[in-house]
């Protein structure tokens, strides 16, 4: 018990020379101690590194789960040491949602939005009938619903897969440097903030005795100085020159405990070179996790768009036969519709097809007077059936527009084959 209050005390007479120090240097009272240039760059370096390395790690965390409750969640659970459960992501939810409706409205029953038509009294059957006419029926059946339900299942996986690898490769080595290493840094720093102030202490202590001793031995006037006082000057003297090399002593541990820190916590600063190497490499295999999981949502969105424009006759009976030319979009709009809309336009699809038949017949379709246009078909594309032209990657083929006709798509020529090609596939070429 006797030690423990003495290193108490001890340690309290410690801290109370630091805090002294530590307030005469911000009142500019006491000298400081100061790094050298290299030592602090280093130390900027690494306060740097932490501020961004801490501001990636949350926006990352909002890019990877953008609601706040689950990410409070998942905190909880890390800081308990538990197992974060499984969460159910967006893109599956709305599969669960539209296999369920498909299951209830049936794989063959269509559901219709409300049209024009259906809006207006009975008696006005004259603009019932014109209204059927202007106002197209969406309609959408069961099996629609389940192929794109069965798309955003993967979607969901595929998103489920990024965020777990993204957490692993990217997000656990930024927390690792930060409750890890940096940890330890910010421990090494302090302690060198402590030595500096016993050295800067020491010196300020070794400078006042070396002043009283210089004082004390100064030789006294006999003339007015009686010998009694001089004994007491020299007995003085002696004691300021004890005190002074008692101080000169905690001088040199002091400064060897200040060198010794100062190289530990150069080492440790100096190391944050290897650490940005390695967020380099975490940077690597996050962006090649992103590439990953965006190549597979493209893959997964052009078999579902390959499976809806098989059907797409079956789906939209009216798709490829009309009785009037769409409207021209605005010359300014750069978008797929536009460009088919202001293509050449040919023969009407209704004129070469037989009546009640919505089929296309390419036989009988030959290219519009005012000419054609040239395109660079931008990826590969495989045809769903017949009536569509397969494509290649960078291939030039041939294009035109038909009066009727699916804004989204055109028809293409590559020698002597033809059929139709989506409009998403092509870069129009002037």
């Amino acid at each position: 018990m006797d030690f423990n209050m003495k290193k108490l005390a001890s340690d309290a007479g410690i801290f109370f020379t630091r805090a002294v120090q530590f307030t005469e240097e911000k009142f500019g009272q006491a000298e400081k101690t100061e790094l050298d240039a290299h030592f602090e760059s280093l130390l900027a370096r690494a306060d740097s590194t932490k501020n961004w390395t801490e501001k990636i790690l949350r926006q990352t965390e909002v890019l990877l789960q953008p609601n706040p409750s689950a990410r409070v969640e998942e905190f909880l659970y890390e800081k308990l040491d538990r197992k974060v459960p499984s969460r159910v992501t967006n893109g599956e939810l709305l599969a669960q949602y539209m296999a369920e409706a498909a299951s209830e409205l049936g794989p063959t029953t269509p559901y219709e939005h409300l049209s024009w038509g259906s809006l207006l009294p009975p008696e006005s059957q004259s603009d019932r009938s014109l209204a059927r006419l202007l106002t197209p029926r969406l309609c959408f059946s069961g099996k629609t619903l389940i192929k794109v339900a069965e798309a955003e299942k993967r979607l969901g996986a595929a998103e489920r897969d990024f965020i777990h690898t993204a957490s692993i490769n990217f997000l656990t080595p930024l927390r690792n440097f930060l409750e890890g290493d940096w940890k330890t840094i910010s421990k090494e720093r302090r302690l060198l903030q402590n030595r500096r102030l016993d050295l800067d202490a020491s010196k300020a202590r070794l400078k006042k005795a070396k002043a009283a001793e210089a004082k004390a031995t100064t030789v006294p006037d006999f003339q007015e100085t009686r010998p009694r006082n001089y004994i007491l000057s020299a007995s003085a003297s002696a004691l300021w020159n004890d005190e002074v090399d008692k101080a000169e002593q905690e001088l040199r541990v002091a400064q060897t405990e200040f060198d010794r820190q100062a190289e530990v916590t150069r080492l440790l600063l100096e190391g944050i070179s290897s650490t940005h190497v390695n967020h380099l490499r975490c940077l690597h295999e996050f962006v090649e996790s992103q590439t990953t999981y965006y190549a597979q949502c493209y893959r997964h969105m052009l078999d579902l768009q390959k499976q809806l424009g098989s059907s797409q006759g079956a789906i939209f009976p009216g798709t490829f036969v009309g009785t009037a030319e769409p409207a021209s979009p605005p010359l300014s709009s750069t978008s797929p519709t536009t460009a088919a809309a202001t293509m050449p336009m040919g023969p009407s699809v209704a004129d070469l097809a037989p009546p009640g038949e919505a089929a296309l017949c390419l036989e009988e379709v030959a290219p519009p007077a005012s000419g054609t246009r040239k395109a660079r078909v931008l990826y590969d594309y495989e045809a769903a059936d017949s009536s569509e032209l397969a494509l290649l990657a960078d291939e030039l083929i041939t294009v035109y527009s038909l009066p009727g006709m699916d804004p989204d798509w055109l028809i293409g020529e590559r020698g002597n084959k033809k059929g139709k090609v989506p409009v998403t596939y092509l870069e129009l070429l002037s």
